[in-house]
């Protein structure tokens, strides 16, 4: 399994992107999708998942409210819609798979802040860069 992120680039202050990230399959609908970033001597931080199956969704406090995803599965993609960004949601993004098997809110939400070998495939991120 392969996941090329896409959809970065150079933004203004109030601007939105949409970042997608693009599978080459996925062996289970049991698969959980999440977004992470990561800005430059910072630490990693879980921003949303969503669940391949049901499309059970959870995010971090920092997302709530500018940031929403959502998966095509025909597509096998999951995005994440960014509005109004700001400055401080300059980084690199980055999306994770991780398999995990039934339960609710309860089990995918921890993932965002699990740890980086938790996840079965990674992506090589994209880049977001958000001018004042």
């Amino acid at each position: 399994v392969q996941l090329v992120e896409s959809g970065g680039g150079l933004v203004q202050a109030g601007g939105s992107l949409k970042l997608s990230c693009a599978a080459s399959y996925f062996p289970s609908p049991d698969y959980v999708i999440a977004w992470f970033r990561q800005a430059p001597g910072k630490e990693r931080e879980g921003l949303s998942c969503i669940r391949k199956s049901d499309g059970l969704t959870h995010y971090a406090d920092s997302a709530k409210g500018r940031f929403t995803i959502a998966s095509d599965n025909a597509k096998n993609t999951v995005y994440l819609q960014m509005n109004n960004l700001k400055p401080e949601d300059t980084a690199r993004y980055y999306c994770a798979a991780q398999f995990i098997l039934g339960g609710g809110i309860q089990d995918i939400a921890p993932i965002l802040s699990g740890h980086a070998a938790e996840f079965d495939y990674w992506g090589q991120g994209t880049q977001v860069t958000v001018s004042s």
